[in-house]
């Protein structure tokens, strides 16, 4: 790699986990699909995938007091349904309509999030079910699991510093379990270990930038970022169903 791909990807990824120190999730999201555009696919999957777990466990760590484990545990059953089920028997369905119907759903959700219009009552417990199921479901067909996973979380979670710390923790369990899987297939290999090495500091600053940012907003302008992530998800989807 030349400085002149080397330097625009460390600011991607500066901008990317800066987002993610403040909300707990959307580094992918910001870092894919820039990335994509000066690196090989083939490359920035295994590395965001990696970089991902390594932000996942510093904030689970940092965090770890508020981290709500009763809130994660029930999602993991159902995800790794969704993901079998996803990765086995879905596979030949046409996924233009699917992807269609996941990115309307998510902009529903995050214009209720935007323009506050959405409930203050704690859903039950029961909807962890349909969340993991969807959520590993889509991850294993689309790799965009987040959505489901966020939108359930954040109808539990009013707390915003308790919501980041939960989110981290269940994209640390995620990322390990997607880490183990692109190890086993041979697709981390050491030709990412240059742009990893390079990226490690610039992560733990971007984390640690993104906290002080959390900590001085309210309840209220997190759930509007959130909603603006969403927003950008969902359009971003169905940008690449059109295309």
């Amino acid at each position: 790699m030349t400085i002149e791909t080397f330097a625009p990807a460390l600011a991607i990824i500066l901008g990317a986990y800066f987002i993610r120190g403040i909300t707990g999730f959307g580094s992918g999201l910001i870092a894919v699909p820039l990335l994509a555009l000066i690196l090989p696919l083939q490359t920035v999957v295994p590395l965001v995938l990696v970089l991902d777990l390594c932000a996942s466990l510093i904030m689970s760590h940092r965090a770890r007091a508020h981290v709500q484990w009763a809130e994660i545990i029930p999602l993991l059953p159902t995800s790794l349904l969704g993901i079998i089920v996803g990765a086995t028997l879905l596979v030949n369905l046409p996924r233009a309509p699917l992807l269609t119907a996941l990115a309307l759903f998510v902009i529903l959700f995050a214009l209720r999030y935007l323009f506050n219009i959405h409930g203050d009552k704690r859903v039950s417990r029961n909807w962890s079910v349909p969340a993991g199921l969807s959520g590993g479901l889509i991850g294993a067909l689309f790799g965009t699991g987040g959505p489901p996973y966020v939108i359930y979380l954040t109808h539990r979670i009013k707390d915003k510093s308790r919501l980041r710390a939960t989110l981290s923790g269940l994209f640390m369990l995620d990322g390990l379990f997607r880490v183990i899987t692109f190890l086993i297939a041979g697709l981390l290999g050491t030709h990412l270990l240059p742009l990893l090495l390079a990226s490690a500091p610039v992560v733990f600053l971007a984390l640690s930038l993104g906290h002080r940012v959390h900590i001085g907003i309210s309840d209220r302008q997190m759930l509007k970022l959130i909603g603006t992530l969403l927003l950008v998800s969902g359009g971003s989807l169905l940008v690449e169903v059109w295309s």
